[in-house]
């Protein structure tokens, strides 16, 4: 599947940039007070012409038409400059009231946020799917605030499938293997299943083979267990079945999910892990695909593996009650579902949840809303995970050349990780 402005000065006369209240520190203004709400966003659009700026900027002209006591000044920033222009704004005292990007617990770590019972209404709380708002605490206590998600699901090729003579999606690893060798012996030229471990996202894919096993990247007390039995025997297994009988790429640990994706959309693969952005890349290679639960050892997989963008509110401007009043506008299901729907991604309230499912203008969607609630997340509240997840895309996926020997020296990275912390 990751994940991630402004200037405002004590003089306040840095022009279309200043922020109504000066100082820092949590003085804030009254409600009869106008303000200006600083909201810094990362871009989803690939070009001008479907920037995120221009939902951004309707949504703050619809809010304060509505409270016109508050502005809000909007900000729009590329995902690969977001996190770097964010952190000059918090080291030089410019910091935005609102924040949408990709992470939240490093902001946490420096005692920069509200809560989010704090700029959230009850209501609008309530209306988060579970599994999100779950996965924006720390030690217990919610600051991300979930924007936007994705999940993964298995893809399969219908006309490979047809070719080789299997009837239906694979339920577990044994039924994997069994199609990928089919595949492999009438359909020569397609890659069985595609196998991405390489630097761009190997912790995700990963994380759905461990998940597979009852693994995973952390314990119930949030200690980390990279290296922990049922991580090895998925990837004894990838080696064993996949790997070394040359049912996928033959070097994992350098291919991309780029490259996965393309090759699938292309019919050169028959299977792999995706996302909903492998939906329209699939209809574009006229593709006939199917999407189904992930396989499992033991079957189907019931959960999945669960992405999301953060909103968060700084306490810095001291905006604490005029930034509920902008989420709880930002958050309704008219913006929301706007927001989804412009980009293809899939919803974190259940309201637009429910909007979403059922009634045939999202038919292709079905089979991640049903695996959204129980979706299964990366230790995101956790600020060493950042630094881990760096070690695992580094040289995780050479763990299926020597599972214990990887996974063991990846362990003792992240408890240094941690104990530097």
């Amino acid at each position: 599947m990751n994940k991630r402005s402004f200037a405002a000065a004590c003089a306040c006369a840095v022009g279309a940039l200043t922020l109504t209240a000066c100082g820092s520190g949590g003085g804030g203004a009254s409600q009869g007070e106008d303000v200006t709400l600083k909201l810094v966003a990362a871009d989803y659009g690939d070009k001008a012409s479907n920037s995120s700026a221009a939902y951004w900027k309707d949504v703050a002209q619809r809010f304060t038409a509505a409270n016109p006591k508050i502005k809000v000044d909007v900000q729009v920033i590329n995902w690969n400059d977001i996190d770097s222009q964010v952190k000059t704004m918090i080291q030089s005292g410019n910091v935005p009231d609102v924040l949408q990007t990709g992470g939240y617990a490093d902001k946490v770590a420096d005692d920069l946020l509200y809560r989010a019972d704090e700029v959230l209404s009850e209501k609008t709380r309530t209306n988060l799917i579970d599994s999100f708002a779950k996965a924006g605490e720390v030690k217990g206590v919610q600051y991300g605030i979930p924007f936007v998600s994705s999940a993964r699901a298995f893809f399969y090729n219908k006309a490979v499938f047809a070719q080789a003579g299997i009837t239906e999606a694979p339920k577990s690893w044994d039924d994997l293997r069994a199609a990928a060798e089919k595949i492999k012996a009438k359909v020569p030229g397609v890659t069985p299943y595609a196998l991405p471990l390489g630097p761009e996202e190997a912790q995700g894919e990963s994380l759905i083979w461990e998940l597979g096993n009852g693994g995973g990247l952390t314990d119930a007390q949030g200690k980390y267990t990279l290296n922990s039995q049922a991580n090895i025997e998925s990837f004894t297994w990838l080696k064993s079945n996949l790997v070394e009988p040359g049912l996928t790429y033959a070097n994992p640990a350098t291919t991309d999910r780029k490259t996965a994706f393309a090759d699938f959309a292309a019919g050169k693969a028959a299977m792999l892990n995706g996302h909903p952005s492998l939906i329209q890349m699939s209809k574009e290679g006229k593709v006939d695909y199917g999407v189904a639960p992930i396989p499992g050892k033991a079957g189907a997989l019931k959960s999945t593996l669960g992405v999301a963008d953060w909103m968060m509110a700084f306490k810095d401007n001291g905006h604490k009650e005029q930034v509920r009043t902008f989420l709880d506008f930002a958050y309704s299901k008219e913006n929301t579902l706007k927001f989804d729907e412009m980009y293809d991604l899939m919803p974190v309230t259940e309201d637009t949840l429910q909007e979403m499912t059922g009634n045939g203008k999202h038919q292709d969607l079905e089979p991640f809303f049903a695996l959204l609630p129980n979706a299964v997340f990366y230790p995101l509240g956790d600020t060493s995970w950042d630094a881990v997840s760096a070690e695992i895309k580094k040289s995780g996926g050479t763990a299926v050349s020597d599972p214990a020997k990887v996974l063991g020296e990846l362990q003792k990275k992240a408890q240094e990780t941690v104990s530097d912390q």
